[in-house]
């Protein structure tokens, strides 16, 4: 990894990479997002496909109580070994992580703070926290929607995660002024499903044009744009497939009284168990898509 000298903000947070051409990539995705085993070679991936493309990675997570944009292998190996211990931060909690000293993976909207904190403007992730099914019965958000109204940051993903109630996500950007561009589609993706019935805001499909307009856009709003895009054709998911594997993997997580920030990873975890590995593929699948478009963007700005 190409690396500057580090700079301390007020010794809260640590800067090892040059904010111009860099894309911030997420700790939560490595630490609870795939099995330990495949964390560490699925980072080298991330990391070089993002050079390949002519930018730079910054991996982005809590080392010690320091919010670290940049993180070292050695330090990324620390979580790993710690393994699903390591706490979830999200724009509520990541100051308490801070000033208690603990070690935390940086979800997408701890992320979003913590890179357009040291000047990054592109992230590239899998796919967005949203809107949980039966939001009616309880209200549960993730932090990600909202963190686009407060961080002018391009996030490069698949949608939502396909756990959650895409539709109503999609309406949740819209009602809080995201930007929807879909890459290459014009379909809002549904992470292991090319579409999901809903579309996007403009479809581009040249990567110069994209980059231009991002680098407008953020400048102009002040706020983040969401770039979708789809998984590729040959990982998709039957949506039957998938809709009987998930019944299971919730039905699990009920019985089990697991709640709150505990489900997804949960759900996640026996998602890959249950449909022995194919979910797990398709993931590793698009979100190298996805660090490799969000690496041509940066390079463009």
């Amino acid at each position: 990894m190409n690396q500057a000298g580090p700079k301390e903000h007020g010794k809260r947070l640590v800067i090892r990479v040059p904010a111009r051409r860099a894309v911030a990539l997420e700790t939560t995705l490595l630490v609870h997002g795939v099995p330990n085993d495949a964390a560490l070679g699925l980072h080298r991936d991330l990391c070089g496909i993002v050079a390949e493309e002519g930018a730079t990675p910054a991996l982005v997570g809590v080392v010690g109580g320091v919010a670290t944009v940049g993180m070292t292998e050695e330090e990324l190996g620390v979580m790993l070994a710690q393994g699903k211990s390591v706490a979830k931060a999200n724009t509520a909690n990541l100051g308490v992580l801070c000033h208690w000293g603990a070690h935390a993976a940086t979800t997408v909207s701890a992320t979003m703070e913590l890179a357009t904190g040291a000047g990054v403007s592109v992230f590239a992730t899998g796919g967005l926290g949203g809107v949980h099914r039966e939001y009616g019965c309880q209200l549960d958000v993730s932090s990600d929607l909202a963190a686009f109204t407060r961080f002018p940051m391009c996030v490069v993903a698949s949608g939502v995660k396909g756990i959650l109630d895409v539709k109503a996500t999609r309406e949740a950007l819209e009602t809080l002024g995201v930007p929807v561009i879909g890459y290459q589609t014009d379909d809002f993706p549904a992470f292991y499903q090319r579409s999901s019935g809903m579309s996007v805001d403009a479809r581009m499909d040249d990567v110069d044009s994209l980059a231009h307009f991002v680098r407008s856009e953020l400048a102009r709003s002040g706020r983040g744009v969401l770039v979708c895009q789809a998984i590729p054709e040959s990982e998709e998911i039957p949506q039957d497939d998938f809709d009987l594997w998930l019944e299971t993997a919730e039905e699990e997580a009920e019985d089990q009284g697991i709640i709150g920030r505990g489900v997804t990873p949960f759900v996640l975890g026996r998602l890959h168990e249950i449909s022995r590995g194919r979910t797990l593929r398709a993931n590793l699948a698009l979100v190298r898509e996805n660090a490799r478009l969000a690496g041509r963007i940066a390079s463009r700005m």
